[in-house]
């Protein structure tokens, strides 16, 4: 069995949890645009590969499955989750499973608007939102809503143009810079992190690891520690199978005066799952358990709490001289 990381960055860890489960069964084969990823010199093999918008780049890892036996495929990174959907049935045809959930769910995730349609929907508590500023000024007029607010863009990720602002002033001046962005309540509560595992056989959801965020760093989280809510729990897990996602999530969640709301949902590896790994809860484990055709035994909120995750710098030093260096 032999998996594929595509745009591996700087996700050392991901790498090496999915090296020690195949440890004698398999080889972790990673790809990325740059041969300045530190990732991908943790795998058995390493292909440098084209822009994900570049016209051949999904023939390029086509052949790399076909040459190198690869039997799951995922990504780390947003857009080309969409990418890897989309194109399923070419993936499949050679031989090897991406590792993401449908299309249309996929989509409906980067689309933050369309997530919170869905979200109140299903009648899942959410961040008030709004498409454009005109319907964010009726509404603050009428009192359904007050500064200050998030403006942030409808697709984006890792908390790019991402601003808190205080005054309309603000907004119109974010507007004339930046295109599609949304207006979004301020969430002004605790916030927690899940990481998320839902059967890519049975359907159900599997492993739920929730992490109260203490301090945060571009988007991803810095220090965290466990926590454990059978309430919670429910909550992620319904809205989980309801959906229909397979494989990896990551959801952002607020807790505000005892009531919880849902905020983001990432369907890839979040930044924070190596906290969850180092308190037991083994997604590589679950992926190579389905890629074998097994079905994953339900084991929600198995690990601890009170466990702490630090991140800290680290850096890899390699010779690349004779290499052209591709940034």
């Amino acid at each position: 069995m032999n998996i594929l990381i595509l745009s591996a960055g700087t996700r050392d860890k991901v790498v090496q949890y999915f090296k020690k489960e195949l440890a004698g069964r398999g080889r972790v084969i990673a790809t990325d645009c740059s041969n300045l990823a530190p990732a991908v010199y943790e795998a058995d093999a390493f292909y440098l590969v084209p822009r994900i918008t570049a016209p051949d780049y999904l023939d390029v890892i086509l052949d790399i499955c076909k040459k190198e036996k690869i039997t799951g495929v995922f990504s780390l990174i947003d857009p080309e989750l969409s990418l890897l959907a989309k194109e399923s049935e070419k993936f499949l045809a050679v031989g090897t499973t991406p590792i993401v959930s449908d299309y249309d769910i996929v989509e409906t995730c980067f689309d933050k608007y369309r997530m919170f349609e869905m979200l109140c929907k299903m009648q899942i508590p959410t961040a008030k939102c709004y498409a454009d500023k005109e319907s964010f000024y009726r509404a603050q007029e009428q009192g359904e809503i007050s500064y200050p607010v998030f403006v942030k863009p409808v697709r984006g990720s890792a908390s790019i143009h991402i601003n808190k602002v205080e005054s309309k002033k603000e907004i119109e001046v974010l507007c004339d810079i930046y295109d599609d962005l949304m207006i979004q309540e301020y969430m002004d509560g605790q916030e927690f992190g899940a990481d998320v595992y839902v059967d890519m056989i049975s359907g159900k959801c599997t492993d739920i690891f929730v992490k109260k965020k203490i301090k945060m760093r571009a988007g991803e989280t810095d220090k965290s520690v466990s926590y454990k809510d059978g309430k919670l729990f429910e909550i992620i897990r319904k809205f989980a199978e309801d959906c229909g996602f397979r494989g990896m999530i990551d959801i952002d969640i607020f807790q505000i005066d005892g009531t919880y709301y849902i905020s983001e949902v990432n369907p890839r590896f979040g930044g924070g799952y190596p906290h969850a790994y180092g308190c037991g809860v083994n997604m590589p484990a679950a992926v190579v358990q389905n890629l074998a055709g097994q079905e994953n035994e339900v084991r929600i909120g198995n690990y601890e709490e009170g466990i702490c995750m630090m991140k800290f710098n680290e850096v890899m030093i390699r010779d690349m001289r004779g290499e052209e260096i591709v940034p």
